[in-house]
């Protein structure tokens, strides 16, 4: 299987006390990355035996992404990476804006800690010029990571981490990525200058219309996709 490509790889970072909840980390990290597509089954064999885990720790992990909506158990056919619904997309981006403005709202007094921002803007930048647009819906979805991590908290980066995986399920099924993620690229840079700036009232309000318009274009091509997919069917 293709997306399993790199993962005997991430066998070290379970190192001698492998636990289902750090499988569960990395195969969360797999699905925010973009390796296992929407509907892909993944296989206990392959996975288990890439991890080099137990199939009880490996139906664990699947267990914990399962309650976090990730993936989803089919009676009698396996684990599937889940397909979300529009609504699950609405859902997604009222989440993000909850959590994402009130980072930037409660930021205290600058100047703020924004190299790890400004990384992740370079890294969208990079793809965009390498023409890798999954790398740089990868990329946005880094900075939008790294401006939640700036609230220094890690109940905070946890749940997030979550919603982040679920967004990139939602990417996969845009047909048209550079039209989908290329506006953003300068809106990120925007919101960076204006935390260097110290304008943290300027940024928030920058994010919350950035998160509006991009709820408005990925439901709008999204609906559109999952409905060709139900005529597809019938």
């Amino acid at each position: 299987m293709a997306e399993l490509t790199g993962l005997a790889d991430d066998r070290a970072l379970l190192g001698r006390t492998s636990t289902a909840e750090r499988v569960a980390d990395i195969l969360r990290s797999r699905v925010a990355e973009g390796y296992f597509l929407p509907g892909t089954r993944l296989s206990e064999d392959s996975i288990g035996g890439a991890l080099g885990v137990s199939r009880n720790t490996l139906r664990e992990a699947f267990r914990l992404l399962t309650h976090e909506r990730l993936l989803v158990h089919e009676l009698n056919r396996g684990v599937f990476v889940r397909v979300l619904t529009v609504e699950d997309v609405e859902d997604i981006y009222r989440t993000r804006t909850l959590v994402e403005c009130a980072v930037v709202r409660g930021l205290g007094e600058p100047p703020y800690a924004l190299d790890d921002l400004a990384h992740a803007v370079g890294e969208g930048q990079r793809a965009a010029r390498e023409g890798d647009w999954k790398a740089v819906g990868t990329a946005n979805i880094h900075f939008h990571r790294e401006l939640v991590a700036l609230a220094g908290s890690s109940r905070t980066d946890e749940v997030m981490r979550s919603v982040f995986a679920e967004l990139r399920l939602a990417f996969h099924v845009v047909d048209d990525p550079r039209r989908l993620h290329e506006p953003y690229l300068t809106r990120n840079r925007e919101i960076l200058e204006t935390l260097r700036a110290g304008d943290r009232d300027g940024a928030e309000h920058l994010l919350a219309v950035y998160l509006g318009d991009s709820l408005e274009r990925v439901v709008e091509v999204y609906a559109r996709r999952v409905a060709d997919g139900a005529q597809g069917i019938d």
